[in-house]
């Protein structure tokens, strides 16, 4: 709220007086605002839905663009086989970190394994489709070997 403070005026007194009055902020009457606040809140309001809509529908297509850039596996490993991998590693859950935290993910990647397929970041914080991928990619550079127990 802006409030606009108005210097003492001297102001001819009613009847013709010459004598000045002075107005000062004692008899100064609250301005009344109250009328805008309605326009005010619905504009925000709209605003903030607009934004949350945007938002949303970005996060829609970032998905299914993720989705779509992950959806063929490469080296011609099947699914099946990633996935039974992943059940014996971590039980099929994408978010599994080991109890001492260097293997991370479905597949329990460490650090050095995940880089060297093209991930980039934690692999236990990406999505499941970008861990089968970067899995079958490392599956056919390596085969089996890099799962020595559920390979």
């Amino acid at each position: 709220m802006i409030a606009f403070v108005v210097p003492a005026v001297a102001i001819a007194a009613p009847g013709g007086a010459s004598t000045p009055q002075r107005v000062g902020l004692a008899n100064a009457e609250p301005v009344k605002v109250a009328v805008l606040t309605g326009p005010v809140e619905s504009f925000r309001r709209a605003i903030r839905v607009g934004v949350h809509r945007i938002r949303a529908a970005r996060r829609a297509r970032l998905r299914r663009e993720h989705r779509e850039a992950f959806a063929t596996l490469p080296g011609g490993v099947s699914q099946a086989t990633l996935d039974a991998i992943g059940a014996c590693e971590s039980g099929g859950d994408p978010t599994a970190v080991s109890s001492d935290g260097s293997y991370r993910g479905k597949y329990q990647f460490d650090y050095g394994t995940w880089a060297s397929v093209g991930g980039s970041g934690d692999p236990a914080a990406a999505s499941e489709s970008e861990q089968d991928y970067r899995a079958a990619l490392l599956y056919s550079q390596s085969g089996s070997s890099p799962w020595p127990v559920c390979g």
